[in-house]
């Protein structure tokens, strides 16, 4: 044990009793007492340069494991913005495009998309028809653009392969013309979405309501994989010329080359004009005898 002793001091008070809620006349003395530590001064100086010597340590392995590990970067998600594109850059030749695989009809060019700006200018294009209705709406200009820079960085991430699963923006595009070259703002006319997904366990047809156990697996087989088709617009002034048929056409051969037999659909179950233009192209409605699908959609399929 160190040197060590205390010292009581005792200082007398004085309090006033109460008996039955009055005071008393009679006093009596309250003892109060304080403490004082007095500490051997050598014992003070060895705590002192054990103190010192335990901070050197800690500061000398805090320095070792700085140099040793070095603090992974934070990954960000990358957004883009109208203002990083060029609207006026010109839509890229045929012999720029290389191998990219393209289905030409009429005056028009169905193929994926490859640059930023036709990223954008079809997230335009579903904004524009989103808000087709409702042309005279307050803002709707806000709106639009809110819309189309939303979907656009949405549209580039969905666009990367993740978990197996692939989306592709499918365009059609102006034909170039040997005396006349268009931007790709004035250029791209409509475009879709093909997606490559898995069924998950129990399903038959995507969405299907099933009695799958809590934690589901997705069932990553051949046979489980299909095609879904989505975001399909034209844009007003380029309608009625083949443009939606031809763009699902190749979305089919393309869903068909990546060894897909199932290509789905959902539709409007007001749009008669659509449902009209997939069944023409030999999509049939789902059964749903196991299920009820959501009410203001029917869910098709095509058996390719």
């Amino acid at each position: 044990m160190p040197p060590m002793s205390t010292i009581p001091i005792h200082r007398p008070e004085f309090c006033t009793l109460f008996f039955n809620g009055s005071p008393s006349p009679y006093k009596c003395p309250r003892i109060t007492a304080s403490w004082i530590m007095a500490m051997d001064s050598k014992f003070s100086s060895t705590i002192k340069n054990n103190s010192d010597n335990d901070y050197n340590l800690k500061k000398k392995k805090d320095e070792e494991l700085s140099v040793q590990i070095s603090t992974p970067p934070i990954s960000k998600v990358e957004t883009l913005n109208s203002n990083d594109l060029q609207f006026d850059r010109l839509q890229p030749s045929d012999q720029e495009l290389g191998r990219v695989k393209r289905f030409e009809f009429g005056q028009f060019v169905a193929r994926e998309t490859v640059l930023d700006e036709e990223y954008w200018t079809a997230a335009w294009l579903r904004a524009e028809s989103h808000w087709e209705d409702r042309p005279f709406e307050r803002y709707v200009d806000n709106y639009k653009r809110k819309f189309a820079e939303q979907e656009f960085n949405a549209l580039k991430r969905r666009c990367k392969v993740q978990n197996g699963d692939s989306c592709a923006c499918i365009i059609t595009v102006r034909k170039e013309q040997k005396n006349a070259k268009h931007s790709i703002l004035k250029s791209v006319v409509g475009t879709l979405d093909l997606n490559i997904r898995y069924l998950l366990q129990g399903e038959t047809y995507p969405g299907e309501r099933v009695k799958a156990p809590l934690f589901c697996s997705i069932n990553r087989t051949p046979p489980s994989r299909y095609g879904y088709i989505a975001n399909l617009c034209v844009i007003k002034s380029a309608r009625r010329q083949g443009i939606a048929s031809n763009m699902m056409s190749f979305a089919i051969e393309a869903a068909k080359s990546n060894g897909l037999t199932q290509v789905y659909v959902h539709v409007d179950r007001n749009n008669r004009p659509a449902q009209i233009l997939y069944q023409k192209m030999g999509f049939e409605m789902v059964e749903m005898a196991n299920s009820r699908l959501v009410e203001e959609t029917y869910l098709l399929r095509l058996q390719t």
